[in-house]
């Protein structure tokens, strides 16, 4: 059995052109990861659109229907950055789908892995920095809503902070947020998570991965989750636009390791995202994002799960 990953077609959807969102990162990672032998054609799983009220566990009716129907008030789509579409509609559905598929299979699986996911600014009744439906907090509530799990490790890592996951569970003691971003960054005002660490601009590979070391594995053994959500943004990338951080290629492989292997060695399953990445040069972007399934192929064999 080989390493689960999760991918769609419809996570790519049509964007103006010039537009700053990385779109084809979606398509162009599967690509890669299949033509670099990576991954073979049977490992992908393909999810299913998520019905309306999976999505509603988390954000509001009224908001939900306005995204889906095209209605939200072009404030509201500014403040998302996207500019929206059906078929953008569709993208953030499926995606949304995704993560609950990565999620339920790391639950069967031990460890699996999303090619998108990880719209952690969106908040109940709004969307922010280019997230729509927040996939982290809808896959949390559901996989809690069917039974399948009580407790929750949210490990977030994209360079800004989690905010809307914050938000969403700021009261909520069964899902623990962690997030670890750069303190000068969108967004302006951050939110509580249950921990956040905030790291200072420019930081390099091992002052950020023995920052990491000094609180995930004491955060497992306090937590005890049943499952981790693991949100790896590439943005703390040295070559990233919207970073502020110093991480290497290098530096970022060896965080995926870290992080899999602190949790996958304690016996807890990990279900991950890709997060956030922006570059000019998109073959490096996509090579970045694609470290995340080359180390959790490595460490899904290493560990026979």
């Amino acid at each position: 059995m080989d390493l689960p990953i999760i991918y769609h077609p419809d996570y790519v959807a049509p964007l103006p052109e010039g537009h700053r969102f990385p779109m084809p990162k979606f398509r162009l990672l599967y690509e890669l990861l299949l033509s670099d032998g990576v991954a073979h054609p049977e490992q992908f799983h393909t999810p299913k659109r998520p019905p309306q009220e999976w999505i509603e566990l988390v954000h509001t009716p009224e908001y939900v229907q306005a995204y889906c129907e095209g209605t939200l008030a072009p404030k509201a789509q500014r403040r998302i950055g996207l500019p929206w579409t059906p078929a953008l509609a569709n993208r953030t559905c499926v995606a949304v789908g995704g993560t609950i598929l990565t999620a339920q299979l790391a639950l069967k699986c031990g460890l699996a892995c999303n090619t998108a996911g990880g719209t952690h600014h969106a908040f109940p009744s709004y969307g922010s920095g280019f997230c729509i439906f927040n996939d982290l907090a809808i896959a949390s509530r559901l996989l809690q809503h069917l039974n399948l799990v009580q407790k929750i490790l949210i490990v977030d890592l994209d360079v800004h902070q989690g905010d809307g996951t914050a938000f969403i569970f700021q009261n909520d003691e069964s899902v623990f947020t962690f997030s670890m971003h750069c303190q000068v960054n969108f967004p302006g005002t951050k939110q509580n998570s249950d921990l956040d660490v905030p790291l200072t601009e420019g930081m390099e590979d091992d002052e950020y991965l023995q920052t990491l070391a000094n609180y995930l594995p004491d955060l497992l053994s306090k937590v005890k989750p049943d499952l981790v959500l693991y949100d790896a943004g590439v943005d703390p990338h040295v070559g990233d636009r919207l970073g502020k951080l110093s991480l290497t290629d290098r530096g970022l492989f060896r965080r995926e390791m870290q992080v899999l292997i602190t949790c996958i060695a304690a016996g807890y399953p990990v279900a991950c995202v890709i997060g956030g990445g922006y570059a000019d040069d998109m073959n490096s972007l996509v090579y970045r994002h694609s470290l995340l399934h080359r180390a959790a192929s490595e460490v899904y064999r290493q560990y026979r799960l």
